[in-house]
This record gives structure tokens, C-alpha cells and sequence, in this order.
């Protein structure tokens, strides 16, 4: 696993790893599974969150798999969004989705949590782009959701990237949402987890706000990207 925790640095074959400060909150972010996420390893700790696209298709067979794996996790808390690959949590009831969901795991749809003082808001639309799930129109569209985000939100967790952050696809686009940029920079959250744009996994810090792209899957949907740890201050 990596972890971007701004402590003691050591390196492991080609990535970077900083031990975690334990009076801290210790989170794993995870993103774009696509039904995959059996051949993740030593998943354990305290808190882990997935970012969406759980499924391949977004049938109720796979969301089952996948919740049946997620609340066996070795953490204290388990927090995750769908993406736009999960039809089933956009197209079902929102009473069936509440009673699928098993004990001690937390989903989020444009909602929120406080977990030991830190606030979490999740959730899984962004631009629209083809027929897919949670699509919403650039603009005000969009904005509507955003502008739900409470302003004190700790760590925010949305299935799209902000424009021009961790958001370059292959063909050298960036696909990111400008809403989206526009909301995170005013309520500066301490964390901005997102997946979607597999090719574009990484993290950087920008205006004291870690940005993590969790995707697991490459855009060829390999497995070969390392989940990614921080800690995080009440």
C-alpha cells in the first residue's frame, strides 16, 4: 500500500511510503473495483473508503458480491459511494438500496458522516458522459450537488475528479469537472478522494488539500495500482 502521510519517508521498490502518526485517523481509499475487488491483499486497518464503481455492470448480483466482501473487511469502519458503472444504486428505491446495505458499512449519496470528529460527504455523480449512471449536465446541473457539501467537510469522496486535477486521460484530456474545482477550493476539505480516470491514480497537494485519485484498476482494467493510506488529524 502507499500512504502520503507527510512523516517519516523510506522507499519500496517504486513507491513511496510514510509511516502514519498514530494519534491520528489511519484511512484507506480505494476507487473503480469494477467486481475485481477479491484480488485485492492485506486489506486492514481502521477506516477503509471506496470511491465508487464497485461493479462492472451495476447488476444487483454484482452489488451484492461486493457488499458481501466489503463488511467482511478488517477495518473499524467501511464508507463507500457508487459510481457511474452501478446503475443499481441509481435505479432502485431508495428503501431497497437502505435495506441491502449490511451493518457497519456506510453509504453515502450526497450525504454525510462524522465518524471520532472527522466529517465525511460522498457523492457519485459527475459529467455526463454517455449513458451511464449518476450522469449530470456541466453547469448548473451539476453545481446543485455541490453546493450540498456542508463547509466544514473533512473528507470529501466523489467518484468524478475536479478539472485539472488528476483527471488527464490517455488521450491527453482533461475531463474533470469545473464545478467541482470550483467547490473543493472554497470549502477545503484536508481530503479530496475520487476515482474514475483510471490512468490518472496518484495524489498531489494543492492549496493544503491532498487530492488522491484511488483507482486500482489501469485503463485497461489490470489490478496494478496500490490502494492508498493517509492519516488524518481530528
Amino acid at each position: 500500500m502507499i500512504d502520503i502521510e507527510n512523516t517519516e519517508i523510506f522507499q519500496i521498490n517504486k513507491y513511496t511510503i510514510k509511516q502514519f502518526n498514530k494519534s491520528s485517523m489511519n484511512i484507506t481509499f480505494i476507487s473503480d473495483t469494477h467486481g475485481m475487488h477479491d484480488q485485492l491483499q492485506n486489506l486492514v486497518g481502521e477506516v477503509i473508503v471506496h470511491a465508487g464503481d464497485v461493479s462492472g455492470r451495476g447488476g444487483l448480483t454484482e452489488i451484492e458480491d461486493f457488499l458481501n466482501w466489503f463488511k467482511k473487511l478488517d477495518f473499524k469502519y467501511r464508507i463507500f459511494i457508487a459510481g457511474n458503472h452501478d446503475f443499481y444504486f441509481e435505479n432502485a428505491p431508495a428503501s431497497d438500496v437502505a435495506q441491502l446495505i449490511p451493518e457497519g458499512v456506510i453509504y453515502l449519496n450526497d450525504s454525510g458522516v462524522s465518524i471520532e470528529g472527522i466529517k465525511f460527504w460522498g457523492s457519485p455523480v459527475q459529467p455526463e458522459f454517455y449513458n451511464w449512471a449518476f450522469n449530470r449536465k456541466r453547469g448548473v446541473g451539476i453545481k446543485k450537488h455541490w453546493d450540498l457539501i456542508p463547509a466544514h467537510t473533512d473528507i470529501l469522496i466523489t467518484h468524478g475528479p475536479p478539472m485539472n486535477i488528476l483527471d488527464k486521460t490517455t488521450t491527453g484530456l482533461h475531463v474533470g469537472c469545473e464545478e467541482l474545482q470550483d467547490a473543493v477550493l472554497k470549502i477545503k476539505p484536508k481530503i479530496h478522494v475520487f476515482g474514475h480516470i483510471h490512468e490518472a491514480y496518484g495524489w498531489k497537494e494543492i492549496q493544503g488539500i491532498q487530492f488522491i485519485n484511488a483507482s486500482v484498476l489501469n485503463e485497461r482494467y489490470a489490478l496494478v495500482n496500490a490502494p492508498i493510506e493517509h492519516s488524518v488529524k481530528s
